[in-house]
């Protein structure tokens, strides 16, 4: 892949990251609300269920941007 297939990977991973980490707090401030437009009210375990699956998402989003963001250093060096 070329250096701009990593990058547009980086920008996903920081979307994905950022989008979860503000679901995660609206979902600490306010319990019963359904949070991400309703795409997580499948999720068992209701509000800790979600809030494991944001969190997961989050993680999953910012390991995704640092590993994209490694290979850009080491196509541009």
């Amino acid at each position: 892949m070329g250096k701009n297939a990593w990058v547009g990977l980086q920008i996903v991973g920081i979307v994905v990251m950022v989008a979860s980490a503000q679901a995660v707090i609206r979902l600490l401030i306010d319990h019963s609300k359904s949070q991400v437009w309703g795409l997580l009210d499948w999720v068992p375990g209701g509000w800790g269920g979600q809030l494991a699956v944001l969190v997961v998402l989050a993680a999953a989003g910012a390991l995704l941007a640092d590993r994209a963001n490694r290979k850009v250093k080491l196509l541009e060096a």
